[in-house]
């Protein structure tokens, strides 16, 4: 089954089982909301290449990963865009958790999606259940303190803060988690696949800040300026946007260097190499050149 499918049947699986008859209607829609359909789904991608490059020795392990950094990365969604934080009005499109269904549901949305999360890897335990608690502590190191998501998330809140800190942690800690628990759940050494999901993830957080300066936010799907109407950190602000285009380009080669030896070695650069022309097309880049020339 291709990666895809798994990711999206993985998902519809996690939710139905949440969705159980007696859940409050209006919560079970909020979940459904800030998880279908879906953005890229890199993170599962990534979590699933990974875990085949290793053998995929227990599927439903890997697929259970896969779906719990994506739920993760969702309720990671659903709070940014609160108004204590961006107020976002939209994302991927359409109306944003709170604005659908309110402010109270949308933060009980995103902490239903943090418990759903590892309700989904307890599920799928059965098979390997030596695999799940470093599969467990990988991923939730990935979300909460002191270097994952949350932290990631709570630098804004600070007054000053390193660039380098506040990417890594806000964006690498998860596609880090994402690589790491793929080798993991298919039973294999993990230290190795960590440097590709923190480059990827750095690579991922500069491409936003491009964007958020750069790209129409109707083929973005959520608002544009919104780094420089909070101030937030920013590579775009700091070196401006030619420099965060070279460093982008810097940081996705690295993510290419940094596929171990694998027999799926080539179809893991070629999937790094996709989503870099995916978030910063060639032309579009060529285009912010031109223009600040």
């Amino acid at each position: 089954m291709a990666s895809s499918a798994r990711i999206e049947q993985a998902l519809e699986a996690a939710l139905a089982h949440a969705e159980a008859s007696g859940c409050p209607p209006k919560l079970a829609a909020a979940v459904r909301h800030a998880v279908f359909p879906g953005g890229a789904r890199i993170r599962p991608r990534l979590c699933l290449a990974v875990a085949r490059a290793c053998g995929d020795s227990d599927p439903a392990l890997a697929d259970a990963a896969a779906t719990a950094v994506e739920l993760l990365h969702c309720a990671s969604l659903v709070h940014d865009d609160l108004p204590c934080f961006d107020d976002a009005a939209t994302r991927r499109g359409l109306p944003s958790v709170h604005r659908a269904y309110g402010e109270r549901v949308a933060v009980l949305a995103g902490d239903a999606l943090i418990v759903l999360a590892f309700q989904a890897l307890g599920l799928a335990a059965a098979r390997s259940p030596e695999r799940l608690a470093p599969v467990i502590t990988t991923i939730a190191r990935g979300v909460g303190m002191p270097f994952g998501i949350v932290a990631g998330q709570a630098w804004e809140c600070e007054a000053r803060v390193a660039l380098s800190d506040y990417q890594r942690a806000k964006t690498g800690a998860l596609f880090a988690a994402a690589t790491t628990a793929g080798a993991e759940a298919a039973g294999a050494p993990s230290d190795a696949w960590r440097a590709l999901g923190e480059w990827l993830g750095e690579a991922y957080q500069v491409a936003d800040d491009i964007r958020d300066v750069a790209a129409d936010p109707a083929l973005l799907g959520k608002p544009t300026g919104q780094d420089v109407a909070l101030g937030r950190p920013s590579s775009a602000r700091e070196v401006g946007l030619i420099g965060a285009l070279e460093h982008f380009r810097r940081l996705v080669a690295c993510a290419v260097e940094a596929v171990p030896p694998c027999r799926g070695a080539d179809a893991l650069r070629e999937l790094v190499r996709a989503e870099a022309e995916r978030l910063v097309p060639r032309q579009f880049a060529l285009d912010l050149a031109r223009m600040a020339a």
